[in-house]
């Protein structure tokens, strides 16, 4: 029996969606990217990841480089 709706690692969800580890703590920290401190680890439910993608949470458009 596989458990799909389990917690990713910061490691798992960069591999996911294809992005390195200090962009996704950039997501976290100015675009709500939904995570959840458990400890010093951050976790991740790919379902509430998909869902904040899909409404434009990861869009940088207008953001300065």
């Amino acid at each position: 029996m596989v458990i799909e709706d389990r917690w990713l690692s910061v490691e798992e969800i960069c591999k996911y969606l294809g992005v390195s580890n200090d962009t996704v703590y950039k997501w976290i920290d100015k675009h709500g990217m939904p995570a959840h401190r458990m400890g010093r680890l951050w976790k991740f439910k790919k379902d509430e990841v998909d869902e904040w993608v899909k409404a434009g949470g990861a869009d940088v458009h207008g953001e300065p480089s």
